[in-house]
């Protein structure tokens, strides 16, 4: 399935309506059939008492990219499940991009991959599964 093939408008007008991803500063760089890029910068509310990053707001920042891959071709979907793998930390300032991509879809399940890294070395900073269920029309 292509971008051409599937009007992409729906998962915008999602991402316009998710505050929380907002409200965090998260910006979509890339929307695609099954695949998407989103950007954050680790701002000071963001940072635990280790001074790195806190696991939670990685995990919200993949699963803002998970949202919009797995929401792509048009059936609304919403998340089954996940788990997350962090790899290294991130500190106060740093960019991250969390690129997801659907890995595969049967019946009404998927399963989509992020990798969160820093954008200024690439370092992967986590790894996340997601499975997502699509709803039947209602």
């Amino acid at each position: 399935m292509t971008d051409a093939e599937v009007d992409l408008g729906h998962v915008r007008r999602m991402w316009d309506d998710d505050g929380a991803s907002a409200h965090l500063g998260m910006e979509a760089t890339v929307v695609e059939v099954d695949h998407a890029v989103v950007r954050m910068t680790v701002s000071d509310h963001m940072v635990n008492g280790h001074d790195i990053a806190h696991g939670g707001y990685l995990f919200t920042l993949a699963d803002s990219a998970f949202a919009l891959a797995c929401n792509s071709r048009g059936v609304l979907t919403v998340a089954a499940g996940a788990d997350i793998t962090f790899v290294t930390s991130a500190r106060l300032g740093d960019v991250l991009v969390a690129e997801a991509r659907v890995l595969v879809d049967y019946g009404r399940s998927g399963i989509t991959d992020v990798t969160v890294t820093r954008e200024a070395d690439r370092a992967v900073i986590a790894e996340f599964r997601g499975r997502s269920r699509s709803l039947p029309n209602r």
